[in-house]
C-alpha cells in the first residue's frame, strides 16, 4: 500500500467554526477518494490563525478577570486548536467513511516538537498566528501586549496579520 501525506495550512480551514466544518467536510471528500483508491493517508495540518485566535480570546478573558481566568500560554493555545482541528478532520473523514461503507481506522495524534531557546529565528518570528487586522490596529497591538507583527498576505487582504514571537510568551 503506497502512503501519501497531505498537508493543509491552517489558512485553508477558515476563519471560524462554520467555516472549517466545510472546509473539513471537503477535505474528507478527497481524503476518501485518496482512501478508496488503495492509498494509505496521513493528513497533517497546520494551525496559525486558529492558535492565534485562541491565544488572543484568552488573553482578553484574562484582561476582564486574571483571577478567575489565569494567562494561557502560546503553547496551551496550540495544544488547543491542534486537537480540535484533529478532531473535526477525524469526525469528518469517518462521517465520510462511512457514507461509502469503509470500516477504516481514524486516529487524531498531538504533537510536539522541542525548540532551542537560542534558535536566531526567535528574533524575527515567521509564522503568523492570528487574525488578520489593519495596520493601525496591528501597530496598536503590537505596543500595548508587547508582541511582533508583521505583514501577512498583504498583497491579497492588504491587512496585517499578528505576529507573536512565541520567546515572549
Amino acid at each position: 500500500m503506497t502512503k501519501v501525506v497531505v498537508a493543509l495550512g491552517g489558512n485553508a480551514l477558515g476563519n471560524n467554526l462554520k467555516e472549517q466544518m466545510e472546509a473539513v467536510k471537503k477535505t474528507a471528500v478527497n481524503v476518501v477518494d485518496l482512501i478508496e483508491e488503495g492509498y494509505e493517508v496521513v493528513l497533517a495540518h497546520g494551525n496559525g490563525p486558529q492558535a492565534g485566535m485562541i491565544k488572543l480570546a484568552m488573553d482578553e478573558m484574562t484582561a476582564k478577570d486574571p483571577k478567575k481566568y489565569p494567562p494561557v500560554s502560546l503553547s496551551v493555545s496550540v495544544a488547543m486548536s491542534q486537537t480540535y482541528i484533529g478532531y473535526d478532520l477525524q469526525n469528518a473523514l469517518r462521517e465520510e467513511m462511512l457514507s461509502r461503507k469503509l470500516e477504516k481506522p481514524v486516529v487524531t495524534i498531538a504533537t510536539q516538537v522541542e525548540v532551542d531557546p537560542n534558535d536566531p529565528a526567535f528574533d524575527k518570528p515567521t509564522k503568523p498566528i492570528g487574525r488578520f487586522m489593519a495596520k493601525e490596529e496591528a501597530m496598536q497591538a503590537a505596543m500595548e501586549k508587547d508582541i511582533v507583527v508583521a505583514e501577512d498576505a498583504a498583497e491579497v487582504t492588504g491587512k496585517s496579520s499578528l505576529r507573536q514571537n512565541p520567546k515572549r510568551s
